[in-house]
């Protein structure tokens, strides 16, 4: 349990650190962020699977590719999203995607989602409406970017199940990653800026703190029971307001902390019932 627990929140801070970075580097835009975050993340997929000799096409192509747009919308509506929100609220109204994943499940899947489950997905919306409504910091239009990107995470958690154990994890990981360094490196260049110095390095750096986050979560996850430690990836949001408010000067009212509290309650009391 201690390696489980150790792993799950080095995951943390590293995706804490990649969420800092993005608000740091906002000026660089939406796409340009997307294609180094994806960039240098492609280091370490195609090494892994070069090295153990895994076909890199995979067998479900289709749905890797539909997984993969799906993640670089996912990606791209959240870091345009930190430009009109604190970094703190973007992360915690964007870890509203298992929501709409199973949302999607059930329509799409026809899976089975018990009734206290909707009271939990309630109480998360509650707390979305406090964050709204009581933080004069959260832009409406911000708000609307984080909530499709939440949508198109949401999105993606169905097709990965969809996809199953049919391919490899890295391949999957490396799909997305081919896909946003396309999309991204397309778009930028009809809205790029050139990196200074040591910028070029903290952009690249993108990748590799969201690659290790990826890594230690999924290494917590092998190491112990899911629902032991799944909770604790929500202490990414936690790191992440508390950084924020050092870092960028934010500043969260009591009552938006409360809506936030209360999204991470309702999503963490969701999958401890989902999982019994």
């Amino acid at each position: 349990m201690k390696k489980a627990i150790y792993f799950m929140l080095l995951s943390a801070v590293s995706f804490t650190a990649m969420n800092l970075l993005v608000k740091y580097l906002a000026h660089f835009g939406g796409a340009q962020l997307v294609f180094f975050r994806a960039f240098g993340s492609l280091f370490f997929t195609m090494s892994y699977l070069l090295w153990h000799e895994i076909p890199i096409l995979g067998n479900q192509k289709r749905l890797m590719i539909y997984r993969g747009l799906a993640g670089v919308t996912s990606m791209g509506l959240f870091f345009i999203s930190v430009n009109y929100l604190p970094i703190g609220s973007a992360v915690s109204l964007r870890y509203l995607s298992p929501i709409f994943a199973t949302i999607f499940a059930v329509l799409f899947l026809r899976e089975q989602v018990k009734p206290i489950q909707w009271l939990f997905f309630l109480m998360a919306f509650s707390g979305v409406l406090m964050i709204k409504g009581f933080d004069p910091n959260v832009d409406s239009f911000g708000l609307l970017l984080v909530l499709g990107s939440a949508v198109f995470s949401g999105v993606v958690y169905v097709l990965i199940n969809k996809i199953g154990h049919g391919d490899h994890p890295v391949v999957i990981v490396n799909y997305f990653m081919w896909i946003s360094v396309t999309i991204g490196g397309v778009l930028s260049i009809f809205n790029w800026t050139t990196p200074k110095g040591v910028e070029w390095l903290l952009l690249l750096s993108l990748g590799i703190f969201g690659y290790f986050g990826q890594l230690f979560m999924t290494k917590a996850f092998q190491s112990q029971a899911t629902n032991k430690v799944v909770s604790l990836k929500y202490v990414e949001v936690i790191f992440t307001m508390i950084a924020g408010v050092f870092w960028f000067t934010d500043i969260y009212p009591i009552l938006s902390i409360i809506g936030t509290l209360l999204v991470i309650i309702g999503l963490i009391l969701n999958i401890w019932y989902r999982k019994r």
